[in-house]
């Protein structure tokens, strides 16, 4: 029997350990789901990115029905919890991302995340006292559901991490249950993080940035790797492609062994 919404939320939760994080891989679909959870991760998440590339669309671009949609097929598939990347909750006001957070503990989820980038390049990020209004109110909705809070900053061109930090501690006042701030790669500046919040605090793998022990070093207690994952998957539909175009059947002898972790996932 599958466990009940609120005993993975508390399950979640209890995986991330400041030193010894959690390893939480994203995934696109229900397969790469399945498949993340056979190879023995103990959750999953899903990807915003990953998950619009799906439907052939950039990051952004998904309405929030269809990411909970996702949501839901990845609760469907698997017995360990998911948390869902529901990007700025698809909306800007405070109430309408209570909503969008109360919409997704109605489909299952152990957890999500809100960010407070705006989705707009020319004035990217909220301003702070809105910001933490939106974290407040989604934490008011979200009951048992673990709740992350994003600063953007990194990711948008404000290596700030006076104003970074600030927000963090602010969502944490709001109620945030893990801090994040992706982008963020300087291992002091995330030692400052971890040290000067009282949430547990997630960052981003990204290529040339600290490995997992560095992270754990650090004092992280969750990994996670956003759209990666999808990117390598595609990029070996890429790679399969173009052996075919060039008459090449490489692709045929690495299938093998992928089926059968596949086949093993799928039951």
């Amino acid at each position: 029997m599958a466990a009940e919404p609120d005993d993975l939320a508390e399950q979640f939760l209890a995986l991330h350990r400041p030193g010894s994080p959690l390893l939480l891989p994203n995934a696109w679909d229900a397969g790469s789901a399945k498949i993340l959870a056979e190879l023995g991760f103990a959750a999953v998440a899903t990807t915003s990115s990953g998950f619009a590339a799906t439907l052939g669309r950039h990051d952004g671009a998904v309405t929030r029905e269809e990411a909970l949609a996702n949501a839901a097929d990845l609760v469907r598939a698997v017995d360990v919890p998911v948390s869902a990347d529901l990007e700025n909750g698809y909306a800007d006001a405070p109430r309408e991302v209570a909503e969008t957070v109360t919409a997704a503990r109605a489909v299952g989820l152990a957890g999500c995340s809100i960010e407070d980038y705006t989705g707009h390049e020319d004035d990217p990020i909220y301003d702070a006292g809105l910001a933490r209004e939106r974290i407040a109110a989604a934490a008011q909705a979200s009951g048992p559901l673990v709740l992350t809070a994003r600063c953007e900053n990194y990711l948008h061109g404000r290596p700030d991490l006076r104003d970074t930090l600030a927000r963090l501690q602010a969502y944490q006042q709001a109620g945030a249950d893990v801090l994040y701030a992706p982008g963020l790669v300087d291992l002091d500046q995330i030692r400052t993080v971890c040290a000067e919040t009282d949430r547990p605090v997630n960052v981003l793998l990204v290529r040339g940035g600290p490995t997992p022990a560095e992270l754990a070093d650090a004092g992280v207690a969750r990994i996670s790797v956003g759209g990666t994952f999808t990117w390598n998957a595609l990029a070996g539909l890429i790679q399969a492609a173009r052996e075919l175009l060039d008459g090449g059947t490489a692709f045929l002898d690495r299938a093998g062994p992928a089926r059968k972790v596949i086949d093993a996932a799928f039951g």
